[in-house]
């Protein structure tokens, strides 16, 4: 069903760029950076290729595991990169993986979340690599998740090496994208990344034995660089015991503007690549992707760095999935696992600006979506798409807030916490029984909803501050109940702001800046708009729509306020979602 979408359908492009290199065996060494903290590099290389551009990964997860003695052969020592290994390399790219500073085998520590350090070093990096003898001069990064972000910081260097970027699955404003969307501090994912980053960066293999994704007990460790007969690895772990730690860091920020303490420079936008934008040269290509499932905030990201950067070579691609493709998230899907040739695409965008490759990549539409229940992919030269818009009025009412509500362990966010989840939201019918509900008649037609919802609710409440949740559900004849996607805001930072120009986002836009934060006055109606994470999903005829509001996620957010429900008087007058559609 992708053909039709692309002038050029990734499958087909695969098949005109087959293997044509073995892959070398890793070397490794350790680059010094301008403070003399060293850096430890893996280099793959395309052999008998001569000089080759290079293609960049930044990782916080290891660049390379030792194998224990009794690992069983063709263990793979790299699984991060292992992909990216074996797709690129065989097709005359170098691969340049790297322990990012505090981690793995590399020296230095950790002073924050993605620190202006680290991305320094990932300019100084880029610098050797021209200066490698298998270098023509060509730098480009891709990566998911966290490693997504640095090939983000790696353009925002401005280094002229650095030609295009592919972004995968991450981040464009962390602060709202990541840790407190909706201004609310997604709790038990910061537990959960500080004990992996703990049992990663402390080499605590018993912490990691509970990871879907690091727990092989064949893994041992960090890989040593060439020649080191285990001293400096020792050494370089040792230092990162002074590693921060994300569950005390991350509350240093409850307002996106607020700042260290200690560092009155360093607030909750230090750590985004919007905050770095600006360093990024107009001529470099920018590939975002992203999935319908990929957590609180990593599609706005996508998106979002899509509408904000002014680079005319801007790639936009959303398919059914989870954090970094591992699942097909369609209810309608034949399989779960993915079947779309996604690095076939980073290829072919690679290859027509790091490569000068004819891939007739300039022929098709930037944006590329994939619509569920539809099963099909579009195409489109901007975002959002929309068309129409259907509206959902919502029902006058009294809701009494009820922080024992969760939406369990199967969720959006699960694949953050590096939790092997299949299916999402399965158990969904019957979730919103204790939600105040807003039903459509059954629909007449089909409606396909492409893009941000944006709920408008009027309501008073009997507290100074609420945590609203809200959830798009899919409602069958049968009374079958699916998830389609949710929003979340905190009342406090109802107050919106014009969007800073690298900052862009679809629908209401606000600072969460301290200033602007706003106590509701209880028994007071209040006006609020939320955008609920996007989606594309179309609802057969003869089903309904259905909008839920809850006050708590206790499976994944923390409580607002403390101790104290709130009562919502929830006001029909102003209140309505309203769905953007294509036909």
């Amino acid at each position: 069903m992708a053909d039709a979408a692309w002038v050029v359908p990734p499958a087909a492009y695969a098949a005109s760029r087959p293997a044509a290199h073995a892959v070398a065996p890793p070397a490794s060494a350790y680059v010094a950076m301008r403070d003399g903290v060293r850096i430890a590099v893996d280099v793959y290389l395309p052999e008998g290729a001569g000089q080759v551009p290079a293609i960049l990964i930044l990782t916080p997860y290891y660049r390379r595991f030792a194998l224990a003695p009794d690992a069983r052969a063709g263990t793979e020592a790299a699984p991060g990169a292992a992909k990216f290994r074996d797709f690129f390399v065989p097709r005359g790219y170098a691969l340049v993986v790297v322990d990012v500073r505090g981690t793995g085998a590399s020296f230095g520590t950790r002073d924050s979340f993605r620190s202006p350090r680290e991305r320094d070093d990932h300019g100084e990096v880029a610098e050797w690599i021209t200066r490698q003898s298998w270098s023509n001069g060509a730098v480009g990064a891709t990566g998911i998740s966290y490693v997504g972000a640095a090939a983000d910081f790696l353009a925002s260097t401005g280094h002229p090496a650095v030609r295009a970027v592919a972004p995968l699955f991450a981040v464009w404003d962390t602060w709202a994208n990541h840790y407190y969307p909706g201004g609310l501090l997604m709790n038990r994912l910061a537990e959960n990344y500080d004990e992996l980053m703990v049992g990663l960066d402390h080499d605590r293999r018993d912490v990691l034995a509970g990871t879907a994704y690091f727990g092989n007990p064949a893994f041992a460790g960090p890989m040593p660089v060439d020649g080191d007969n285990g001293a400096d690895l020792r050494a370089a772990v040792a230092g990162h015991l002074a590693n921060f730690r994300m569950v005390d860091f991350i509350r240093e920020f409850p307002c996106r503007d607020d700042a260290l303490p200690y560092d009155p420079g360093f607030t909750g936008t230090s750590f985004s690549p919007c905050r770095y934008a600006a360093g990024t040269r107009p001529d470099v290509a920018v590939l975002s992707v992203s999935g319908w499932m990929d957590g609180a905030g990593f599609t706005n990201g996508a998106i979002g760095r899509f509408l904000s950067l002014p680079n005319p070579r801007r790639h936009l691609l959303i398919g059914p999935w989870d954090h970094g493709a591992r699942a097909n998230v369609s209810p309608w899907r034949a399989d779960a696992t993915p079947d779309f040739p996604l690095l076939a695409e980073v290829l072919r965008f690679f290859d027509h600006y790091l490569a000068g490759r004819d891939t007739g990549l300039q022929h098709e539409r930037p944006v590329h979506w994939f619509t569920m229940g539809e099963e099909a992919w579009h195409a489109a030269d901007t975002w959002p798409p929309a068309a129409g818009t259907f509206t959902l009025p919502i029902a006058a009412g009294e809701y009494q807030g009820d922080f024992s509500l969760g939406t369990g362990a199967n969720t959006r966010y699960g694949r953050l916490a590096a939790f092997d989840v299949r299916d999402y939201y399965p158990d969904w019918h019957g979730r919103d029984a204790r939600m105040h509900c807003s039903t459509s008649a059954p629909l007449a037609h089909d409606v396909t909803a492409t893009g941000h919802p944006v709920l408008t609710l009027r309501f008073a409440s009997s507290e100074p501050d609420a945590a609203i949740h809200v959830y798009l559900e899919d409602v069958a004849p049968d009374g079958t109940t699916s998830y389609v996607t949710e929003g979340m805001l905190r009342a406090l930072h109802r107050a919106e702001a014009p969007a800073p120009a690298l900052e862009q986002v679809v629908g209401p836009s606000r600072g969460f800046t301290r200033a602007a934060a706003r106590p509701l006055v209880p028994g007071e109606a209040a006006t609020l708009r939320v955008a609920l994470l996007p989606t594309s999903w179309r609802f057969a005829a003869g089903h309904r729509i259905r909008l839920a509001i809850a006050c708590a996620d206790t499976d994944n957010f923390g409580q607002v306020p403390h101790g104290r429900p709130p009562h919502l008087t929830i006001l029909s007058d102003g209140s309505a979602l309203e769905i953007p559609t294509i036909p």
